[in-house]
Parts: structure tokens; C-alpha cells; sequence
């Protein structure tokens, strides 16, 4: 097998052009959760909670040269995006409909008693 046909192959194999979708539509969606973390919720409710604490500009918060404010701030918005995703993520479940159960196969009983009609029936 040729290397330009078998990379041929595997670039347009289905599970990788199923990824590659996959990658682009959850890098859209990450700038989507990230701008409504920082536009929204940002501005309305975290600057009122840093301000009542006093930590308004918490990002430049420092100690002895260690700029320890850059780190509290990703550790935040991290939490604030995570908690946003639960959230979405929760919504998404119940918005999709349950699976239908595959109806269950007869019981030991039932094959029993299938068995033994089928018996009296051939006699």
C-alpha cells in the first residue's frame, strides 16, 4: 500500500473527521461559555462580592514579589467557568428524552412454560 493512500485513509477515516468536528465546535463553545463568565456573570455577581471584600483588582494582589492575585484570579475563573458548564451540561441532559428500554427477553419461568405448551401441543 502506498504511504499517499494510506494516509489518505486515515485522514479521511470518519472517527478523525468526527474529531476534527468535534475539536472546532468545542473551541466556538469555549469562547461562548468564557465571554458569557466574563461578560456577564463577571460584572454581575463577582466585582460586587470582590468589592464588598475589598479586593477589587484582585489580579495584582502581591506578597514579597510573589504576584499571587494572577493565580486566585485563573483559580476563580476557572470555578466560574466549570460551575457554568455544570450547569449547561445539566440542562442539556434534561432536555434530551430518555431512551426507550429495550423490552426484556422472557424469564426463566416464561421459557419453562413455553417449553412445556410447545410439549403438549406435539402430543
Amino acid at each position: 500500500m502506498g504511504f499517499v493512500k494510506e494516509f489518505k485513509e486515515f485522514a479521511f477515516k470518519g472517527n478523525v473527521l468526527d474529531l476534527a468536528v468535534g475539536v472546532i465546535i468545542g473551541a466556538a463553545f469555549g469562547k461562548i461559555v468564557s465571554s458569557l463568565v466574563e461578560d456577564v456573570i463577571t460584572p454581575l455577581l463577582l466585582n460586587p462580592a470582590l468589592k464588598a471584600a475589598g479586593a477589587e483588582n484582585i489580579a495584582k494582589l502581591s506578597w514579597n514579589g510573589v504576584t499571587y492575585g494572577n493565580f486566585l484570579s485563573a483559580v476563580i475563573s476557572f470555578l466560574c467557568i466549570a460551575f457554568v458548564l455544570f450547569l449547561i451540561i445539566k440542562a442539556a441532559n434534561k432536555m434530551k428524552k430518555p431512551a426507550e428500554e429495550a423490552p426484556a427477553g422472557p424469564t426463566e419461568d416464561q421459557k419453562l412454560l413455553t417449553e412445556i405448551r410447545d410439549l403438549l401441543k406435539n402430543k
